[in-house]
């Protein structure tokens, strides 16, 4: 039994438990990206979760969770991608999704172009910037189906973050960990003035792990009024 059999398995079962029937070619590629992650991270400290299991079932599972809700002809920006989650594990799944990943830190976005290098991942652009200024800048507002984020901010902040860049009909979709229904119910306002509408938890469960995520998707009804985003650090220090 070789050292990756047991991420192998959990790969596996755990893509299964999203209805994904995962590749030989695919789950190579999870190994491959476990094993840059493990090797950039003594130099970079890209994750503070570094456990083989862990690694499978809080990043590379975690970022499956969104795989129910696309389509492979979507086009997804991943803000705050920080080593590449979730964008680059529903990449794996998904090879005609079109991916962009938004990244503020120098490191992280080398780490990221090594990986589109070495994945051989087509369609894929690493982009370095904050959310604030790509949000303002015609090559990526309002260009995606999908605008998603792992823990970046809390909802009042992360709708401008993300709505800026949602298409009218597309999604803005960010993955929570605990209940985020206060959260909700505070970014509410934020989420109608950037243009968003019906704001939709789903909750969801991955194999490996006792407490349950969540998905809050927000539809983009209308354009985003053109003053937002507002400049750098201003969502974060004076929320919608």
């Amino acid at each position: 039994m070789t050292n990756n059999q047991p991420i192998q398995q959990q790969l596996y079962e755990g893509a299964s438990h999203f209805k994904i029937d995962l590749t030989p070619a695919q789950s190579d590629q999870f190994i491959r990206y476990f094993e840059e992650l493990q090797a950039w991270n003594q130099k970079f400290n890209l994750t503070r979760i570094i456990e083989p299991s862990e690694v499978v079932s809080k990043h590379f599972l975690d970022s499956l969770t969104l795989y129910p809700l696309l389509t492979d002809s979507a086009s997804l920006i991943d803000v705050g991608s920080g080593a590449g989650f979730p964008g680059i594990p529903l990449k794996n799944v998904m090879p005609q999704l079109r991916v962009t990943l938004l990244e503020s830190t120098g490191k992280k976005c080398t780490f990221l172009d090594h990986l589109v290098e070495t994945l051989k991942l087509e369609q894929l652009t690493v982009v370095k910037g904050r959310a604030e200024d790509a949000g303002q800048h015609s090559d990526y507002r309002q260009r995606y189906h999908v605008a998603t984020a792992r823990a970046v901010a809390r909802l009042s902040t992360l709708a401008e973050y993300l709505l800026p860049f949602v298409k009218v009909g597309g999604y803005m979709m960010a993955l929570k960990g605990q209940d985020p229904t206060s959260e909700l119910n505070e970014a509410r306002r934020a989420i109608g003035i950037l243009g968003g509408k019906s704001p939709h938890i789903d909750r969801v469960t991955i194999p490996g792990l006792d407490a349950p995520r969540h998905v809050v998707r927000v539809l983009k009804q209308k354009q985003t009024p053109k003053r937002y985003p507002r400049r750098s650090g201003t969502p974060k220090k004076e929320p919608l």
